[in-house]
This record gives C-alpha cells, structure tokens and sequence, in this order.
C-alpha cells in the first residue's frame, strides 16, 4: 500500500460472472483507470452459506449459493490473477468470507486484507485474518458501535488496521453515505479511515477525500447492464476513471496549505483589481476633504480604499481635477 497518497481500490467483486478471461481484463482496466489495487471477493460456497440461504434484494439472478459455486475461482486462477494484477502495476487483494477462504488466499499471498460489512460480527474469520499478520481494511456497512467495538479488538493483534465508512445500500443514496462516521471512527479507534463507496456518481468518494480519507474503495464494471449481483451499482470505466482524476485533484489540494498572509502569489494582481481614493469632483487648494469628494477607483496603486477614513477632514496641498487618483503629497 502507498504511504504518500489515498490508495483507490477497484472492487471487481463478482463482476467477471465467473470467467477467468472478464477477470483479467477487468484487473488490466481497473490499472488504465488509475486504480492502486484490484480487488476480488472469494466467496467458496459450501464453507460460508446454507443451500437455503437467501438471496439480497437487489440480485434475484439465481439462488446465491449456485451463483458462488458457478462464479468462483481454483487455487491456480487466483494465482492467474494475482500474476495479472503485477504485471499491471497494480496491488491485488480479495475479501474473503470463510476460514477456508482465508486458507486459499494465503496460498495465493495477499498484500492485505479487506473485511466486507456482512463479516464484522464473524469473530472467528476476523481472529484467522488477525493470526495472517498481514494489514487489514475494516468494512463498518451494517454494523454498530457494540458490534464494531468487538471486530476492531479482534483484529488489534494483526497488522495495521484501516477503517471503512460503509453503507450497505445498493446503491447508496446520498443521505445514507455518513461522512461523519470517518471521523467518530477515528477518534475512537486512533486508526486511518476510509470510505467504502457505493454511491452513483463520484461526490462521496472526493469528499471523503477532502475529510482525510487515507482509502477509497468503489465497484468497478465494463458496464452497468451486464449481469449479477455487483454491475448495476458500480462505476463504468470513464466514471472511474473521473472519480480516480478528482481525487488525485484533491490531493494535490489537502497537500499544499495555503498562507493566507502570504500574498506574492496573486502579483501585480492586488494593484490591478484592488480599488484607491479618487477625487469625485473638482477639489481645490486648502479645501477640507469630505467623504462627498470621494470615489473609489481601480487601479489600488494608490491611497488604498480601505483607508479613507484617515484623509477625510485633511486639508489640499494643491487643485486636483474629478476623477483623479489623490497621493498622500496632494494634502498638507
């Protein structure tokens, strides 16, 4: 993971349906959108789900668990995809959702961890994952405080622990992203946040950004109309692509603070936009100035607008013409 800069996630998820062939290309698009890592869900049927397990709202395609048999990958595949991932530039992770999971991605080598929301309260895969070592990126979408409380001291004697704002909406419409959960999050836990993001569009993602999210995590298709369970509620390439861009953009923001004393950027500019005391009438020698005589005119090279007040009742040194700029010499 990059230390210097917000580690944006692809999440493939299970859009490849089950081809080898879409996963790779899916890896080799998510590396020409920007992304830092590519990341998979390993889902091994048997060991996590009853046969009667229900389906989510948003995917009636097929029963979930002949979807996660048809869809999974062999030992040698992830290996594929991991060696896909490299060759890319890019890092490669997958969530896993049973111990056996676990089992299969360490045989593959994982950069790292990432829990999905619907784990948090598995304490024995989170106390597995914690054994690995490896760092880990904590999914919050459908849980509490109470239930957070226990995943986080679960995984505390693993590797360094992120933090995701999630909200297991799909999609998730604005009003339900929770932006201010990243910092409770923090300030509670001490640890990096990040959002986890399920929203149409890139809004979420770059204001998380803005509020110090160190991880941007956001679901990655060719398209939105293919089918299964991920497609309809993720970013298609240009969208990602623009998010990617905006976030970068936001970066470069959050890493360069502003002096707001410091004024040699703007130049000749201040003088140029800036507005100084002009003569509003014909004003004559030993005339008293009033604020009636005055006009306030670019270019500010002159007595400064803001300063009026100390030359009015200051009496002329000399004539001076409408419309004319007055100079600290025209007074007595």
């Amino acid at each position: 993971m990059r230390e210097s800069s917000v580690i944006i996630i692809g999440e493939i998820g299970s859009v490849h349906d089950g081809s080898l062939g879409n996963a790779l290309k899916l890896i080799e698009l998510a590396a020409k959108c920007g992304t830092d890592v590519a990341k998979f869900q390993t889902h091994l049927a048997d060991a996590e789900s009853l046969s009667s397990a229900p389906s989510p709202s948003y995917f009636k395609g097929e029963p979930r668990v002949d979807y996660f048999r048809r869809t999974g990958f062999k030992l040698d595949q992830w290996k594929e995809l991991k060696a896909q991932a490299e060759s890319c530039g890019i890092g490669f992770i997958s969530s896993p959702f049973s111990i056996e999971a676990v089992e299969l991605l360490e045989e593959v080598g994982m950069d790292y961890y990432k829990v999905a929301s619907g784990e948090v309260t598995n304490l024995p895969l989170l106390e597995r994952i914690a054994e690995t070592g490896r760092p880990i990126v904590l999914s919050s979408g459908m849980s509490d405080w109470d239930e957070l409380d226990r995943a986080v001291q679960a995984l505390r004697d693993g590797g360094d622990l992120t933090l995701m704002q999630c909200s297991s909406a799909y999609p998730c419409p604005p009003e339900r992203v929770g932006l201010n959960v990243m910092k409770e999050m923090r300030e509670r836990y001490g640890v990096p946040v990040g959002l986890s993001d399920h929203t149409r569009g890139l809004a979420a993602a770059v204001a998380a950004v803005a509020l110090g999210a160190v991880m941007v995590e956001k679901h990655l298709t060719f398209h939105r109309g293919m089918y299964g369970s991920d497609a309809a509620h993720s970013a298609d390439p240009e969208e990602f692509k623009a998010m990617v861009e905006a976030i970068r953009e936001v970066e470069v923001m959050r890493a360069n603070p502003v002096d707001k004393d410091d004024l040699l950027a703007y130049g000749d500019m201040k003088s140029i936009f800036e507005k100084s005391l002009v003569a509003a009438v014909n004003l004559t020698e030993g005339a008293r100035l009033e604020r009636a005589h005055l006009a306030f005119k670019k270019p500010g090279d002159g007595i400064k607008a803001a300063e009026y007040a100390n030359w009015v009742g200051r009496t002329l040194a000399k004539d001076v013409k409408a419309d004319t700029q007055l100079q600290p010499d025209d007074f007595k």
